[in-house]
């Protein structure tokens, strides 16, 4: 794992939220401040919001996009830049190279979550990141049947984290997931690349719908970042998000219900395909549908035929209308 990041060491912890607080909570003390990037994974910013102001740890949240907000947001206590690049919602893309640029001018440690990409798609250590981590659960383990998180960095810091946060918190993988992971881990650029073929087929399908108002999606040239991921991205694949056009939620809830094979769930990674609606995490009543977030739907395009979640999403699409 340490060699794909091309970082000199590497942790395995038992998830990818264990390996989040393990690398944040070991570069951190009372009275820091830490800059974070917009609506990161869920159990990052419940750590963020409620563990580390215990501690007196404070966090400001920005849009990550642009290099001023960095430099804006940045305070004598910052001691930690949080980054996610890309999102998993909206795919939103920090400039890499320039934010490890500004905190290594700042003595600033990085962490980055490269989930979505892996170090197949992309390697934020050779671009100055202090920290890679991903969830293994996802692409590394490939089957849906484990879980695993990855923290690359350097021997040093590496030393660091299982010197205090690793094992104290007993976060530790297990044997028999640890060889799950490594069995995942042998088929991954077999199973990427197969991902990304389905995944434009997909998208080209998804495009055209009537119903559907836009596709989020890195590497489609209307991706308002669409240059910034081509530079620093060698792939994106799997996830994407639709924007559907209707003024209802229930609608959106038919078309996810509808999906005769393509299952209900929030990860990704495995052979199944999903979709997850972002209104299924909003309160009924607080439903907007002027906000077009309100009317996402991200789908994991998996191993399967294109020609078959095709045919299944344009069933639920017909049988919605």
């Amino acid at each position: 794992m340490a060699a794909l990041d091309g970082a000199e060491d590497c942790l395995v912890f038992n998830s990818g939220a264990a390996a989040i607080f393990a690398g944040v909570f070991a570069n951190v003390k009372s009275g820091d401040h830490i800059v974070s990037v917009n609506a990161p994974y869920t159990w990052a910013q419940r750590m963020f919001d409620v563990v580390l102001p215990r501690f007196n740890i404070t966090t400001t949240y920005i849009d990550g996009t642009k290099i001023n907000n960095w430099q804006q947001a940045t305070r004598d206590n910052t001691t930690l830049y949080y980054l996610e690049s890309p999102n998993s919602w909206d795919f939103a893309l920090q400039p890499i190279k320039e934010v490890a640029a500004l905190a290594k001018t700042k003595g600033i440690t990085t962490f980055i979550d490269n989930s979505y990409c892996t170090p197949i798609h992309q390697k934020p250590i050779e671009m100055g990141i202090d920290m890679a981590m991903q969830t293994a659960t996802k692409y590394i383990g490939g089957h849906s049947d484990t879980l695993g998180g990855v923290l690359s960095g350097s021997k040093a810091m590496i030393k660091k984290i299982f010197d205090s946060e690793y094992l104290n918190i007993g976060s530790g993988i297990q044997p028999f997931n640890a060889w799950l992971l490594n069995r995942g881990l042998r088929t991954l650029p077999a199973r990427l690349e197969r991902i990304t073929k389905t995944s434009w087929e997909v998208l080209k399908f998804l495009k055209q719908h009537p119903t559907v108002e836009r596709v989020i999606f890195p590497f489609d040239e209307s991706f308002p970042q669409y240059e910034l991921a081509k530079q620093q991205m060698k792939g994106a694949c799997g996830l994407m998000t639709m924007v559907l056009k209707t003024k209802k939620r229930e609608e959106i809830v038919k078309f996810c219900e509808g999906l005769k094979h393509i299952m209900i769930a929030v990860s990704w990674g495995g052979h199944e395909s999903l979709v997850i609606p972002k209104c299924a995490g909003i309160p009924v009543p607080d439903f907007d549908p002027l906000n077009h977030e309100h009317r996402y739907v991200r789908l994991y395009v998996g191993l399967e035929d294109p020609d078959y979640l095709i045919a299944d999403l344009g069933q639920a699409f017909e049988n919605t209308g």
